[in-house]
């Protein structure tokens, strides 16, 4: 029992703020919204890179697809050059076949000629590097 000299004071039960209850649920609040927040910035950020590099990708797709197609037609073109030597040297070899006789030896005439033929031609090979 309390003395008379003692008093008890009891708090009147007014309110003098919010509650704990309304503060932990505003913080929880607070936290889930940015959360939220967070995952969806990230999820842009992820969208964007996505984007970027599927650009990029397109682009060197788009590059190399383009040497490949270069390259490919300087090899056909080189690839036609050697068919119309191949085809030439046939035919020279059919015309030398045709017009040999058991006489003559025309393969070794022509044989010759284009020995001298190539000597007249690196004749004026060396002209021409001296004129320079």
């Amino acid at each position: 029992m309390p003395s008379s000299t003692e008093t008890n004071y009891e708090r009147p039960k007014t309110k003098r703020g919010p509650s704990v209850k309304a503060f932990l649920l505003l913080w929880i609040m607070l936290i889930s919204i940015g959360i939220t927040a967070a995952y969806m910035y990230s999820n842009e950020l992820k969208q964007d890179m996505l984007q970027q590099l599927q650009n990029e990708n397109q682009q060197q797709m788009t590059l190399l697809k383009t040497e490949y197609e270069l390259k490919l037609t300087e090899l056909s073109a080189q690839v036609e050059e050697l068919n119309s030597k191949v085809q030439s040297f046939n035919e020279l070899l059919t015309f030398t076949k045709d017009n040999a006789t058991t006489k003559t030896d025309n393969s070794n005439k022509l044989y010759t000629q284009l020995n001298e033929v190539k000597k007249q031609l690196d004749t004026l090979q060396k002209k021409m590097d001296l004129l320079k």
